[in-house]
C-alpha cells in the first residue's frame, strides 16, 4: 500500500533487551532491524499491508536518558540520523513514567531537528504524557505491556499518515490523547444545539462525548506550620515500597492499590536481613544494603533523642510509588491521613525514589 517506509525504532534497555534496572545506565546503542517491540511492528506493517521496515532500533536506558534528558536525546538523535528514516516510533511506554519521558523527549527533538513524523505511546497518566501532549502524537494505551499489539497498530497508522500526508482525525477516532488544540472543522449544527444535546444526553444517561476536557485539579490547602517542632509526633510515610520480608500485605511492585503499617517501636535502625523492597521501576540494591537509605529510621533516632523532633510515631506508612494512579493513591493518602490523626502525629516526612 502507498510509498516503502524506513522506520527506526527507540526502546529503553528491557525492551531492547540488554537488562532490566541493573541497566538502566546503559548509554544509547543502536541494533540493525527490529528489536523486542519492534517485531510487532514489523507484524503491524504486514497487516496492513504497508510496505516498509524497521531498520534500526536505538535503545537507551532509563535512568541514563533521565540523568541528562537534553544530552541523551542528542545522543540518540546522532545514531537516529544516518539511517535516514521516514518516521521514527518510540515505545509505547506504557505508564513507566521515566520510559515515557524519554520518549517524548526523543520524538520532541526528531520532529525539530530531523523534521520528520514522530510517534510515540502511552497511558493517559503517564508524566511523559502531559508534558509533550501539545507537541506530539501520543497513542492512548493500556498502563502495561498486555496492550502492546493495539497501541503499536495505532502508532503505526497515525505515522504512516503523517508521512503519506493523509488527514488525521479526531482522538477519539484515532486513538491518541487529547492535544489540547483547536482545529476548525466543518459539522452541521452549531455550537448552542451541540451543547444541549450534550447536555440532554449526560442528563439522561446516555453517552456522549464532549469537545473539550477539562482538567480535574483538586486544590489541597497547605496545613499550617509546626509551632514548635521539638515537642512534636513526627510519623514516617514512604512510596518506595519498604515491607517486611514475604511483604505480608501484598503490595503491588507496580500500580499499588494497598499500603502497610509496620511497627518500628524499639527499632534504632532496619536490619536488612528482615526487610524487603515491593516495588518496580528503579534499582533496589542500594536500599536493600541499608534500608535507611529510604526511610532514615537511623537519623531520626538520633534527632529524637537530641530533641530536634520530640517523638517519632509508633509505626511507619508504606506503599509502591511506581505508575501509581490517582485514584488509587487519593484513597490510599486519605486512608492514611486518617490513622496518622488517630494517632496524634502533627507532622510527616515522605520519602520517595
Amino acid at each position: 500500500m502507498g510509498q516503502s517506509v524506513r522506520i527506526v525504532h527507540y526502546v529503553n534497555q528491557f525492551f531492547g533487551g540488554i537488562g532490566g534496572e541493573d541497566k538502566a545506565m546503559a548509554p544509547p546503542q543502536v541494533k540493525e532491524g527490529p528489536v523486542g517491540p519492534g517485531i510487532a511492528v514489523q507484524n503491524a506493517l504486514e497487516s496492513k499491508n504497508i510496505s516498509g521496515q524497521i531498520v534500526a532500533t536505538v535503545i537507551c536506558g532509563d535512568d541514563y536518558a533521565g540523568m541528562d534528558s537534553a544530552k541523551a536525546a542528542k545522543e540518540v538523535l546522532a545514531l537516529i540520523a544516518p539511517y535516514h528514516p521516514d518516521f521514527v516510533l518510540a515505545g509505547p511506554a506504557f505508564n513507566a513514567g521515566r520510559y515515557g519521558v524519554a520518549c517524548g523527549t526523543v520524538c520532541n527533538l526528531v520532529s525539530q531537528e530531523l523534521m520528520i513524523p514522530a510517534v510515540t505511546g502511552m497511558y493517559a497518566e503517564n508524566p511523559g504524557a502531559d508534558m509533550y501532549r501539545k507537541s506530539l502524537y501520543i497513542v492512548k494505551t493500556t498502563d502495561s505491556a498486555r496492550g502492546m499489539t493495539e497501541a503499536v497498530s495505532k502508532m503505526v497508522d497515525l505515522a504512516y499518515k503523517m508521512v503519506t500526508g493523509q488527514n488525521i482525525g479526531l482522538p477519539s477516532e484515532e486513538g491518541y490523547i487529547r492535544r489540547g488544540l483547536q482545529k476548525r472543522i466543518i459539522v452541521d449544527t452549531i455550537a448552542a444545539k451541540r451543547a444541549v444535546d450534550m447536555m440532554l444526553a449526560r442528563l439522561g444517561g446516555q453517552p456522549f462525548e464532549t469537545e473539550l476536557d477539562l482538567p480535574q485539579f483538586v486544590r489541597a490547602t497547605p496545613p499550617a506550620a509546626i509551632e514548635d517542632i521539638s515537642s512534636a509526633k513526627i510519623a514516617i510515610v514512604t512510596d518506595g515500597g519498604l515491607v517486611p520480608k514475604g511483604n505480608p500485605d501484598e503490595i503491588e511492585r507496580l500500580t499499588a492499590t494497598r499500603y502497610g503499617r509496620y511497627s518500628i517501636e524499639g527499632m534504632n535502625t532496619f536490619d536488612p536481613a528482615v526487610w524487603q523492597i515491593a516495588h518496580a521501576g528503579y534499582d533496589n540494591n542500594p536500599v536493600m544494603q541499608d534500608p535507611n537509605r529510604l526511610v532514615p529510621l537511623d537519623v531520626l533516632r538520633d534527632l529524637e533523642k537530641e530533641h530536634a523532633i520530640g517523638k517519632l510515631a509508633e509505626h511507619f506508612y508504606s506503599t509502591c510509588g511506581c505508575a501509581g494512579n490517582l485514584e488509587s493513591c487519593s484513597t490510599m493518602g486519605r486512608a492514611i491521613a486518617s490513622q496518622l490523626r488517630e494517632e496524634g502525629v502533627e507532622g510527616v516526612i515522605l520519602t520517595g525514589t
